[in-house]
């Protein structure tokens, strides 16, 4: 046997999974091609929320810290994944794999403390932030109601 007929033979299933796979996607495409609406009228295009016209423009700048705090939350979420999967197998790692869990959780509290620190998690922006400044007690003075 030649070796692309052995390969073939090998990878059969794949060959199939593919060209079916394919084949689904280029009928999906031509069907709804075929099959789709051709009208064309004043309000066609036109998106709507919520069944009634959208108000405004819809570009709108957002501010980075909303993409910021995305990708933190995404960050989290997978290392959040990690830990699930060693919690799993968690009778297989022994004691050497929890102290490689207890490494990694404290560098990702690290990682959170120094977001926090940096200010990277605050939304409100600085003119609207109260900052608190102690002021020591004096009991020194008279009340003015008292006589």
């Amino acid at each position: 046997m030649s070796t692309t007929t052995e390969v073939i033979a090998h990878h059969w299933a794949f060959i199939v999974f593919i060209v079916i796979a394919f084949g689904l996607c280029a009928f999906m495409l031509t069907g709804g091609w075929l099959l789709g609406g051709r009208a064309r009228a004043r309000h066609k295009n036109t998106p709507f929320e919520s069944g009634i016209e959208s108000v405004g423009d819809t570009h709108i700048r957002l501010s980075a810290k909303f993409y910021l705090v995305a990708m933190f939350f995404v960050i989290f979420d997978v290392e959040a994944l990690y830990l699930y999967a060693w919690s799993t197998s968690i009778r297989e790692s022994g004691w050497i794999g929890f102290v490689e869990a207890a490494i990694f959780i404290l560098v990702l509290l690290a990682g959170l403390v120094y977001l926090v620190r940096i200010g990277a998690l605050d939304w409100a922006p600085a003119r609207r932030r109260v900052v608190v400044k102690s002021s020591p007690v004096s009991h020194s003075h008279t009340n003015p109601h008292k006589q």
